[in-house]
């Protein structure tokens, strides 16, 4: 049975990576296990890494659950995250936004 899950995102740089995942998450990393790592933490067994990989960045998804996604529609914009909104998708709505080398998080819920 499965317990947990770290999505992965591969990116060029390291520094620009923790900049604006730190203003999407509102809080820098959890750890940096290793050179070229950095993960959060959102409970005991899920959480995101962002690896350091150029030659395989920008070919990431992730999709994340979010209870009050106009709230952090207006914390994205306020942060200077582009966005273009919540909007319908999959049967309830979602937020999709990419991160500077053009990975996708897509946040889902009501």
């Amino acid at each position: 049975m499965f317990t947990g899950l770290m999505a992965s995102i591969t990116v060029t740089d390291q520094g620009q990576a923790h900049d604006w995942y730190s203003k999407v998450f509102e809080r820098g990393p959890d750890a940096t296990p290793m050179p070229g790592l950095l993960e959060w933490h959102f409970g005991s067994e899920f959480g995101v890494q962002v690896w350091t990989e150029p030659q395989r960045a920008g070919y990431s998804t992730a999709v994340i659950g979010e209870s009050d996604l106009d709230a952090l529609a207006e914390q994205l914009a306020a942060a200077g995250i582009d966005h273009g909104g919540p909007q319908p998708g999959g049967g309830q709505r979602i937020l999709p936004i990419a991160d500077p080398d053009g990975n996708r998080i897509v946040f889902s819920g009501e």
